[in-house]
């Protein structure tokens, strides 16, 4: 009966936490403009009407069996909305928008899937079969997982034309409170990866997974994120161009695709312009430049430097003179606005120096939001990693050397993958996601 009582408390945060989710996704789908929604803003990714059909679709496979619900539920929309695309480099799809279901048959496959599922949790968990665990530790793949889309629905959407979507209130613009950039000196140390399997309070992916500590020699690291100021200096002094910057794979990408500026970037009558999710604006100087893998490796080489390792990133966002380690760079206080631009607080990013009370104890600055944060790592398994048996494909199949791993977060991530041991990934040709960079020098 008590385990029965702490799974029905857990489910009832939970539960909160997913309709919060949902809420968030829908005003999300609602910037589109209705007629718009069958649109592909990003030649990679499915129409914007997937996504739509996805989030729930996914819960129906991810929840059904663990909460009692009848099956199928509408098989052919099970299995159209189940599985995204891995953005690789050629081999767009090609599907027409007539090919895809009707607005109205998405909503309501939607709002049927939702109530059935509701209500099977509910009765699973009245009916005392010990299986309060498994749900809880679905309930919170489900709901990571709708979060992640809304942010990938974000820089999905930063790409639509502006007539295509409803402009938005954005927050004010934090000022500017640091100087320059300068390099901080982070002393050789031990630094802890991962999660343990034995902390049960926390959830986490697959990936996460085991906790072990890598040794650390000493090494700088750039104070803050690097800048469009800083990176504009990188493309006028020709780094487009010279062929030496560059991996043979990357050069390959950049002609082929004609890359000679930050996607995020548009020249325009001799200005560089920022194009924002609402408007275009003259190039913030002081804000993260947004760039691909590539593109942040090229500028470390010119720079004469590198992009960090996982374990260097880690070990200038929480470890401490002393040796021990924080939850968060700034202590172990729960993230708010104080501390940086996440949680879906703008829709652009700030300034990299607007947070100093963000700062690790070595005097990192804006190391969680405001943009992912590219590392020099392949992203791949920890000693002990095991894929989860209800979704094994969701890391291993990208356990690939293709994939670079991604620490920190933006603008546009929620507070709880903020935690330490989160990791992101993408390919390092893609330009799109809300990504930056900072160097590290031996």
């Amino acid at each position: 009966m008590a385990s029965t009582q702490h799974a029905r408390g857990a489910f009832s945060d939970l539960r909160d936490e997913l309709a919060r989710a949902r809420e968030r996704a829908g005003r999300l789908f609602n910037v589109v403009k209705t007629e718009y929604l069958y649109e592909r803003p990003i030649p990679e990714r499915h129409r914007i009407i997937f996504y739509l059909g996805h989030l729930e679709a996914f819960d129906w496979n991810l929840l059904r069996e663990a909460s009692g619900c009848r099956a199928p539920w509408r098989p052919e929309l099970d299995k159209l909305f189940a599985f995204g695309i891995d953005p690789v480099d050629g081999g767009l799809p090609t599907d027409r928008p007539e090919e895809w279901p009707r607005l109205e048959e998405v909503r309501q496959y939607n709002e049927e899937i939702r109530q059935e599922l509701d209500t099977g949790i509910e009765r699973a968990l009245g009916a005392a079969k010990g299986n309060g665990a498994e749900i809880e530790q679905l309930m919170h793949v489900a709901i990571e997982h709708r979060l992640m889309h809304e942010e990938t629905l974000s820089y999905m959407l930063q790409q639509l034309p502006y007539e295509q979507k409803r402009s938005q209130e954005q927050a004010p613009t934090p000022a500017a409170h640091g100087g320059a950039g300068t390099m901080v000196e982070i002393p050789e140390g031990r630094v802890t990866l991962g999660l343990s399997r034995s902390d049960a309070a926390t959830f986490g992916w697959d990936n996460e997974y085991e906790t072990h500590q890598v040794d650390v020699p000493a090494f700088a690291i750039d104070r803050y994120m690097v800048t469009n100021g800083e990176y504009r200096k990188f493309v006028e002094a020709g780094g487009y161009e010279n062929r030496e910057l560059w991996t043979a794979s990357a050069w390959e990408w950049r002609c082929r695709e004609n890359i000679r500026h930050p996607l995020f970037w548009k020249s325009e009558g001799g200005r560089w312009l920022w194009r924002g999710m609402f408007e275009e604006i003259p190039l913030p100087a002081d804000w993260p430049v947004y760039v691909s893998h590539a593109e942040a490796s090229a500028y470390a080489r010119w720079a004469g430097k590198k992009l960090p390792s996982e374990a260097q990133w880690q070990r200038a966002a929480y470890g401490t003179p002393e040796g021990k380690e924080r939850a968060y760079p700034w202590g172990n206080e729960a993230p708010t606005a104080l501390y940086g631009n996440f949680n879906f607080a703008r829709w652009d990013p700030a300034p990299a120096n607007a947070y100093p009370e963000s700062s690790s104890a070595f005097g990192v600055e804006g190391l969680l939001g405001n943009g992912w944060e590219w590392t020099a790592s392949a992203f791949g398994p920890f000693p002990g990693f095991a894929a989860f048996p209800f979704y094994p494909g969701y890391s291993a199949n990208f356990f690939d050397g293709k994939h670079f791993t991604m620490k920190g977060g933006s603008s546009r991530t929620a507070t709880c993958m903020l935690r330490r041991t989160f990791r992101n990934w993408f390919q390092a040709h893609y330009p799109y996601v809300y990504a930056g960079f900072r160097c590290v020098s031996a």
